[in-house]
Protein backbone atom coordinates (compact mmCIF):
# COMPACT_ATOMS: atom_id res chain seq x y z
CA UNK A 1 0.00 0.00 0.00
CA UNK A 2 2.91 2.54 1.00
CA UNK A 3 4.75 1.98 -2.64
CA UNK A 4 1.31 2.53 -4.51
CA UNK A 5 0.31 5.67 -2.36
CA UNK A 6 4.22 6.85 -3.36
CA UNK A 7 3.62 6.11 -7.03
CA UNK A 8 0.69 8.05 -7.13
CA UNK A 9 1.66 10.93 -5.62
CA UNK A 10 5.15 10.97 -8.07
CA UNK A 11 2.30 11.10 -10.62
CA UNK A 12 0.54 14.08 -9.65
CA UNK A 13 3.91 15.81 -8.83
CA UNK A 14 4.63 15.43 -12.76
CA UNK A 15 1.04 16.27 -13.91
CA UNK A 16 1.23 19.64 -12.09
CA UNK A 17 5.21 20.14 -13.32
CA UNK A 18 4.10 19.35 -16.60
CA UNK A 19 0.99 21.88 -16.57
CA UNK A 20 2.96 24.58 -15.22
CA UNK A 21 5.92 24.27 -17.82
CA UNK A 22 2.88 24.65 -20.76
CA UNK A 23 1.70 28.05 -19.46
CA UNK A 24 5.31 29.17 -19.07
CA UNK A 25 5.71 28.32 -22.12
CA UNK A 26 2.26 30.15 -23.73
CA UNK A 27 3.50 33.01 -21.82
CA UNK A 28 6.70 33.52 -23.71
CA UNK A 29 7.42 36.36 -26.37
CA UNK A 30 8.12 35.16 -29.46
CA UNK A 31 11.56 35.05 -30.81
CA UNK A 32 12.28 38.02 -32.99
CA UNK A 33 14.10 35.73 -35.60
CA UNK A 34 10.42 33.45 -35.85
CA UNK A 35 8.41 37.04 -36.61
CA UNK A 36 7.22 36.89 -40.15
CA UNK A 37 7.75 40.86 -40.34
CA UNK A 38 11.36 42.25 -41.14
CA UNK A 39 13.21 44.67 -39.01
CA UNK A 40 12.19 47.68 -40.83
CA UNK A 41 8.58 47.07 -40.47
CA UNK A 42 8.71 46.01 -36.77
CA UNK A 43 10.52 49.79 -36.14
CA UNK A 44 8.21 51.65 -38.77
CA UNK A 45 5.11 49.87 -37.01
CA UNK A 46 6.61 51.38 -33.75
CA UNK A 47 7.14 55.00 -34.76
CA UNK A 48 3.95 55.20 -35.88
CA UNK A 49 2.21 54.02 -33.39
CA UNK A 50 3.77 56.97 -31.78
CA UNK A 51 2.62 59.92 -34.05
CA UNK A 52 0.75 62.18 -32.93
CA UNK A 53 -1.64 63.44 -36.11
CA UNK A 54 -2.61 67.06 -36.76
CA UNK A 55 -5.03 68.03 -39.06
CA UNK A 56 -4.64 71.37 -41.36
CA UNK A 57 -1.98 73.68 -41.55
CA UNK A 58 0.23 75.10 -38.33
CA UNK A 59 -1.40 78.39 -37.29
CA UNK A 60 0.81 81.34 -36.89
CA UNK A 61 1.72 82.38 -33.86
CA UNK A 62 -0.38 85.65 -32.49
CA UNK A 63 0.77 88.32 -31.22
CA UNK A 64 -1.28 88.82 -27.88
CA UNK A 65 -1.71 92.76 -27.60
CA UNK A 66 -0.18 93.61 -24.28
CA UNK A 67 -2.05 96.06 -21.73
CA UNK A 68 -0.99 99.51 -20.90
CA UNK A 69 1.55 99.20 -17.95
CA UNK A 70 3.63 102.47 -18.67
CA UNK A 71 2.91 105.29 -16.49
CA UNK A 72 3.51 108.40 -18.50
CA UNK A 73 1.79 112.04 -18.48
CA UNK A 74 -0.38 114.02 -21.11
CA UNK A 75 1.47 117.52 -20.74
CA UNK A 76 2.22 120.73 -22.53
CA UNK A 77 5.82 121.79 -23.34
CA UNK A 78 6.40 125.38 -22.64
CA UNK A 79 9.98 126.77 -23.75
CA UNK A 80 11.87 129.80 -22.13
CA UNK A 81 11.85 131.42 -25.22
CA UNK A 82 7.75 131.93 -24.59
CA UNK A 83 6.19 129.48 -26.95
CA UNK A 84 4.39 125.90 -26.47
CA UNK A 85 5.74 123.33 -28.57
CA UNK A 86 3.43 122.14 -31.02
CA UNK A 87 2.76 119.35 -34.16
CA UNK A 88 0.28 120.82 -36.21
CA UNK A 89 -2.46 118.37 -38.00
CA UNK A 90 0.46 118.35 -41.43
CA UNK A 91 3.18 117.21 -39.29
CA UNK A 92 5.01 120.86 -39.08
CA UNK A 93 6.82 121.09 -35.75
CA UNK A 94 6.61 124.84 -34.51
CA UNK A 95 6.27 126.95 -31.32
CA UNK A 96 2.78 128.44 -30.33
CA UNK A 97 1.49 131.03 -28.01
CA UNK A 98 -1.55 129.43 -27.49
CA UNK A 99 -1.69 127.19 -24.78
CA UNK A 100 -5.25 126.32 -24.72
CA UNK A 101 -4.70 124.64 -28.96
CA UNK A 102 -5.19 120.90 -29.25
CA UNK A 103 -1.75 120.64 -31.33
CA UNK A 104 0.27 121.99 -28.10
CA UNK A 105 -0.50 118.18 -26.41
CA UNK A 106 1.79 116.11 -25.99
CA UNK A 107 1.81 112.81 -24.34
CA UNK A 108 4.80 112.04 -22.55
CA UNK A 109 5.72 108.32 -22.79
CA UNK A 110 8.94 106.32 -20.82
CA UNK A 111 10.57 104.19 -22.72
CA UNK A 112 14.06 103.57 -20.82
CA UNK A 113 15.77 104.71 -17.79
CA UNK A 114 15.35 108.66 -18.34
CA UNK A 115 14.30 108.34 -22.01
CA UNK A 116 10.68 109.33 -23.52
CA UNK A 117 9.09 109.42 -26.84
CA UNK A 118 7.28 112.44 -27.15
CA UNK A 119 4.20 111.79 -29.40
CA UNK A 120 1.36 114.72 -30.20
CA UNK A 121 -1.55 113.37 -28.58
CA UNK A 122 -3.92 114.55 -31.53
CA UNK A 123 -2.58 113.69 -34.56
CA UNK A 124 -0.62 110.09 -32.67
CA UNK A 125 2.52 111.13 -34.83
CA UNK A 126 6.48 110.67 -32.97
CA UNK A 127 9.03 113.88 -32.77
CA UNK A 128 11.74 112.26 -34.30
CA UNK A 129 15.48 114.03 -34.93
CA UNK A 130 17.40 112.82 -37.81
CA UNK A 131 21.31 112.59 -38.46
CA UNK A 132 21.19 116.64 -39.48
CA UNK A 133 19.84 117.44 -36.52
CA UNK A 134 16.59 118.48 -38.12
CA UNK A 135 12.97 117.40 -36.13
CA UNK A 136 10.31 115.64 -37.84
CA UNK A 137 7.04 113.69 -37.04
CA UNK A 138 7.26 110.30 -37.77
CA UNK A 139 4.20 108.20 -38.33
CA UNK A 140 5.84 105.07 -36.38
CA UNK A 141 8.45 104.62 -33.47
CA UNK A 142 11.95 104.41 -33.75
CA UNK A 143 15.38 104.73 -32.36
CA UNK A 144 15.48 108.36 -33.48
CA UNK A 145 12.08 109.02 -31.90
CA UNK A 146 13.54 108.20 -28.17
CA UNK A 147 15.04 111.40 -26.14
CA UNK A 148 16.75 111.58 -23.23
CA UNK A 149 15.10 114.06 -20.26
CA UNK A 150 17.17 116.02 -18.33
CA UNK A 151 16.21 118.52 -15.36
CA UNK A 152 18.45 121.10 -15.47
CA UNK A 153 19.05 124.35 -13.38
CA UNK A 154 16.26 126.53 -11.82
CA UNK A 155 14.19 123.17 -12.72
CA UNK A 156 14.02 123.41 -16.47
CA UNK A 157 13.90 120.28 -18.10
CA UNK A 158 16.03 119.48 -21.71
CA UNK A 159 15.87 116.99 -23.94
CA UNK A 160 18.37 115.12 -26.25
CA UNK A 161 18.52 112.65 -28.92
CA UNK A 162 19.84 109.40 -27.41
CA UNK A 163 20.92 108.41 -31.22
CA UNK A 164 23.21 111.30 -32.47
CA UNK A 165 25.61 113.61 -31.16
CA UNK A 166 28.90 115.89 -32.07
CA UNK A 167 31.44 113.50 -33.38
CA UNK A 168 34.26 115.04 -32.25
CA UNK A 169 33.39 116.67 -29.07
CA UNK A 170 30.82 114.35 -28.11
CA UNK A 171 28.17 117.01 -27.04
CA UNK A 172 24.62 115.86 -27.45
CA UNK A 173 21.76 117.57 -29.99
CA UNK A 174 18.95 118.97 -28.06
CA UNK A 175 15.21 120.17 -29.29
CA UNK A 176 15.00 123.33 -29.07
CA UNK A 177 13.01 126.64 -30.29
CA UNK A 178 14.18 129.36 -31.43
CA UNK A 179 12.76 133.03 -29.87
CA UNK A 180 10.59 133.28 -33.24
CA UNK A 181 9.21 130.22 -32.05
CA UNK A 182 10.96 128.26 -34.87
CA UNK A 183 12.55 124.44 -34.28
CA UNK A 184 16.59 124.54 -34.21
CA UNK A 185 18.73 121.78 -35.30
CA UNK A 186 19.67 119.87 -32.72
CA UNK A 187 23.37 120.61 -33.44
CA UNK A 188 22.86 123.76 -32.76
CA UNK A 189 20.55 123.90 -29.64
CA UNK A 190 22.96 124.08 -26.26
CA UNK A 191 21.83 123.12 -22.96
CA UNK A 192 22.84 126.04 -21.59
CA UNK A 193 20.58 128.27 -23.73
CA UNK A 194 16.97 129.35 -23.02
CA UNK A 195 16.30 127.86 -26.70
CA UNK A 196 16.70 124.50 -25.46
CA UNK A 197 15.02 125.03 -21.52
CA UNK A 198 11.24 123.45 -21.23
CA UNK A 199 8.98 123.16 -18.40
CA UNK A 200 6.12 120.27 -18.38
CA UNK A 201 2.76 121.51 -17.31
CA UNK A 202 1.10 117.99 -16.69
CA UNK A 203 -2.63 117.61 -17.53
CA UNK A 204 -3.07 114.00 -16.42
CA UNK A 205 -1.78 111.10 -15.60
CA UNK A 206 -2.18 108.20 -18.41
CA UNK A 207 -0.88 104.38 -18.65
CA UNK A 208 0.30 103.96 -21.94
CA UNK A 209 1.56 100.52 -24.09
CA UNK A 210 5.02 100.16 -24.53
CA UNK A 211 5.81 101.36 -28.23
CA UNK A 212 6.85 98.55 -30.72
CA UNK A 213 9.28 98.44 -33.11
CA UNK A 214 7.38 95.72 -35.26
CA UNK A 215 4.74 98.67 -36.17
CA UNK A 216 7.62 99.89 -38.42
CA UNK A 217 7.12 96.67 -40.58
CA UNK A 218 3.04 96.59 -39.73
CA UNK A 219 2.54 100.04 -40.76
CA UNK A 220 4.77 99.78 -44.15
CA UNK A 221 3.30 96.76 -45.24
CA UNK A 222 -0.13 98.36 -45.10
CA UNK A 223 0.53 101.64 -47.57
CA UNK A 224 2.18 102.58 -50.37
CA UNK A 225 5.58 104.51 -50.55
CA UNK A 226 5.05 107.93 -50.40
CA UNK A 227 8.42 109.84 -50.68
CA UNK A 228 10.06 111.24 -47.77
CA UNK A 229 8.61 111.42 -43.92
CA UNK A 230 7.28 115.88 -43.82
CA UNK A 231 9.57 117.70 -41.86
CA UNK A 232 10.63 121.45 -40.82
CA UNK A 233 13.61 122.99 -43.42
CA UNK A 234 12.79 121.06 -46.18
CA UNK A 235 15.70 118.50 -46.45
CA UNK A 236 14.81 114.82 -46.97
CA UNK A 237 15.34 112.28 -43.83
CA UNK A 238 17.86 110.08 -44.39
CA UNK A 239 16.18 106.74 -43.49
CA UNK A 240 18.93 104.94 -42.96
CA UNK A 241 19.94 106.09 -40.15
CA UNK A 242 19.38 104.28 -36.60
Amino acid sequence: MAAIASSLIRQRRAARESNSDRVSTSKRRPSPSKDPRSICERHFLGVFSKVRFCSGKKRPAQRKRTEPQLKGIVTRLFSQQGFYLQMQPDGTIDGSKDENSDSTLFNLIPVGLRVVAIQGLKSGFYIGMNGEGMLYRSEVFTPECKFKESVFESYYVIYSSTVYRQQESGRAWFLGLTKDGQVMKGNRAKKTKPSSHFVPRPIEVCMYREPSMHEIEEKQRSRKSSGTPAMNGGKAVNQNCS
